[in-house]
């Protein structure tokens, strides 16, 4: 065969199996685009791009111009369909339901370093514990022992010094200076505690009714044991009488004193619940003698007494609160005389019985109430026996923060020199009220009444008292108070009633 057949031939073997290609090609393409849309992209591959047909009229074969392409339209031994479950994703046969990505998260790509890590929050501040009263003295320690000394001067103004009830009364000016001290022990057993104070008023007008006062009480406890203490006390009053006092049977000059002091020693043990006391004492009372008017002396020697008293008292504490107690006392009264300036044998003996109760029914009330009844017996048979109710209270209630109520009151027997009378009965009763407009402006409100019978002589007194008082305190060591006060005297004797009016302003100096 000729070249030219040959070439011929080729060209025609050629251009079928082009021919033959591309119809494969088309049909491949019509079965792909049956497929489900969720055949795996490695089943539903792109096909690669197909080279440009030739022209029939190129004058270069095909086989010429790329060899492989003879087989390339030539039937593939492997299936093109795509294979079973191609659409299902791939399962392990172990694990139902779970893939491998759902048990190992990817790791993550480290490209530096892990910030750092925040600071840790400060601790929270602890809140700081309100001081109940800033100003309060801070005291002075000596060794386990604490001292609050304090002084206060002042001046005010006086309408009736002597307190007496004639139109001849006339007022004066006056100073006051008051001294006075706290002491309370620290000790982690054992309690010493007791307050002392006293004071003189100077008038400028009046030098007769210059008078002092005083008075103070020093306790100590002794813990035997857990359950035993023993109690020792100590106490005494410096006051002076009025002119024109009933005791006093003569018009006198000046303000004769009168000195009361004591002490008590007893023991308390608990028994569970049940508190048991056992107190002894022992009290004096001696009066200054009395200038007449006249220059004379007028003896009071023979007011002077002591009395002596045994006191028991069980208390049980139903609650921390509420502990009610039952109390009896017996006690003798000795006058240093045995004969008064009257004639009468006033030494006694008395027997005293109270029931009462300390009480606690919250913070804010509190206090102590208790009553009884005492009858006292005389040496002398023309003295009939002195009875009647006896009674003590003292409650302070604080119904805000900002004000407390303080009330207190008191009801016994006493002895008078007054001829054919067996002694006094004298109730006294007292309201403060304090009101704080500022941590350190406080305005007080006082009023008091008290009533004096004296037995078998229609004698009564009735004394009222009301006033305000206002503290200002500039610091822990200073401060100011000005205070008035209006007293009144309503007796049943003739030209014996009166009334004052006190005006003060002064300065107090605490440690």
């Amino acid at each position: 065969m000729s070249r030219r057949a040959t070439t011929l031939l080729l060209t025609g073997v050629a251009t079928a199996s082009l021919a033959l290609a591309v119809t494969a090609v088309q049909a491949q393409q019509a079965r792909r685009s049956t497929l489900r849309p969720t055949v795996p992209a490695y089943v539903a591959q792109q096909p690669a791009p197909e080279p440009p047909v030739a022209s029939s009229l190129s004058a270069t074969p095909e086989a010429v111009r790329d060899p492989a392409a003879l087989i390339q339209g030539q039937p593939s031994a492997i299936s093109r369909r795509a294979p079973p479950n191609a659409s299902r994703p791939v399962r392990a046969t172990s694990v139902r339901g779970v893939t491998q990505r759902q048990f190992r998260a990817p790791q993550p790509t480290v490209t530096g370093l892990p910030p750092p890590l925040p600071p840790p929050p400060p601790p929270p501040r602890r809140r700081v514990t309100a001081e109940e009263d800033p100003y309060a003295p801070l005291g002075l320690r000596l060794g386990s022992v604490v001292l609050k000394p304090a002084i206060t001067g002042g001046m005010g103004y006086d309408t009736n010094p002597q307190r007496s009830a004639g139109a001849d009364r006339k007022g004066s000016p006056f100073s006051r200076t008051d001294g006075e001290v706290e002491i309370q022990s620290d000790w982690n057993v054992h309690e010493l505690k007791g307050k002392l104070r006293g004071g003189y008023s100077s008038y400028f007008r009046d030098h007769e009714a210059s008078r002092p006062d005083a008075e103070g009480n020093l306790d100590l406890r002794l813990d035997a044991s857990r359950d035993t203490r023993i109690l020792l006390e100590s106490r005494l009053k410096l006051d002076t009488q009025r002119p024109g006092s009933p005791d006093l049977n003569a018009p006198v000059t000046g303000r004769p004193l009168v000195y009361q002091y004591g002490a008590s020693a007893g023991v308390t043990h608990d028994i569970n619940r049940l508190q048991m006391t056992l107190r002894g004492s022992v009290d004096r009372s001696d009066y200054e003698d009395a200038t007449l008017t006249s220059g004379a002396m007028l003896s009071q020697r023979d007011r002077n007494q002591t009395q002596l008293g045994l006191r028991l008292r069980a208390a049980y504490e139903v609650t921390p609160g509420f502990k009610p107690f039952v109390q009896g006392e017996i006690d003798t009264r000795e006058f240093d005389q045995a004969v008064d300036s009257s004639g009468y044998r006033r030494s006694s003996e008395g027997a005293t019985g109270r029931v009462g109760s300390t009480f606690e029914i919250s913070r804010q009330l509190t206090g102590e109430v208790s009553v009884g009844y005492q009858n006292r017996k005389y040496d002398d048979n023309r003295l009939r026996n002195l009875k009647g109710f006896v009674g003590d209270a003292a409650i302070l209630w604080s119904p805000t923060p900002l004000t407390t109520v303080t009330l207190r009151g008191t009801s016994e027997l006493g002895d008078t020199t007054i001829a054919g009378s067996s002694g006094t009965t004298a109730r006294r009763v007292s309201l403060e009220i304090a009101y704080a407009l500022r941590r350190n402006l406080i305005v007080t409100g006082l009023a008091s009444f008290g009533r004096t019978e004296y037995d078998g002589q229609g004698l009564r007194e009735d004394f009222i008292s009301y006033g305000a008082r206002v503290e200002y305190k500039l610091t822990r060591t200073f401060s100011v108070r000005a205070s008035f006060t209006q007293e009144r005297l309503n007796s049943t004797a003739q030209g014996s009633d009166y009334t004052a009016n006190v005006a003060q302003v002064g300065l107090r100096v605490q440690f």
